[in-house]
């Protein structure tokens, strides 16, 4: 499904470097969903990143065989010039999705109305979330990544976005970020635990849960 071979990534802050893969080769295999854990920095929003394809390793590589997401939510390839409408076209296209059809989903899906011909950047942080939400939904992915945001909005449209996405869980695996346990027994079968550099790969969730209790205690 998606194969990382010998990936190093770091960043410079400060004078400093910080690695956040250390020449990592990993194999996420297709019918299987996995939860990643890591203390405060560790780098799981990097991570997630760098599988969506929105960020590159240093050196390395990560190939992909399967269709995959963005990061659900993620509102950095939104154009805030063009409509809501004119990004669901943009996006559908590139994605060689019908125009029409993703535009229909988003507008019945994200409930804001007549904002969906104004620029994306007279939304309210709200109605961003929602639209932005709502097009990660529109598109068939066969994995979809997500990092901590499983829902937004209020309780109403939050039991929608879970409802919403149960149904995606159903032809496509998962990759989650989240400090929730429950969140990610819910969702994932394999445990992830990014530290020092490295990910250690548990078929056990419970053992990936204790790992990542030892470090964060």
């Amino acid at each position: 499904m998606i194969k990382l071979e010998n990936v190093f990534k770091y960043y410079r802050s400060h004078g400093h470097r910080k690695i956040v893969l250390d020449h990592v080769s990993v194999d996420f295999a297709a019918g299987r969903s996995y939860g990643v854990l890591g203390i405060n920095g560790a780098g799981k929003s990097t991570l997630i990143r760098l599988l969506s394809g929105t960020e590159m390793p240093n050196s390395g590589r990560i190939r992909r065989s399967v269709r995959v997401s963005w990061p659900l939510g993620f509102t950095g390839g939104l154009h805030p010039g063009l409509t809501g409408r004119e990004n669901c076209k943009f996006v559908a296209r590139i994605y060689g999705q019908d125009p029409r059809r993703v535009i229909h989903f988003v507008e019945d899906f994200a409930e804001i109305g007549a904002y969906m011909d104004a620029p994306i950047r007279t939304y309210s942080s709200g109605m961003g979330a929602r639209f932005a939400f709502g097009l990660s939904l529109s598109i068939q992915f066969d994995c979809y990544l997500i990092d901590e945001v499983m829902a937004v909005g209020d309780a109403k449209f939050g039991a929608r976005c879970k409802e919403e996405f149960r149904k995606r869980r159903q032809n496509a695996d998962v990759i989650v970020v989240s400090h929730s346990m429950d969140t990610i027994r819910a969702y994932c079968d394999r445990g992830i635990v990014l530290a020092g550099g490295q990910m250690h790969i548990f078929n056990n969730l419970d053992d990936a849960v204790e790992l990542y209790k030892k470090l964060n205690a």
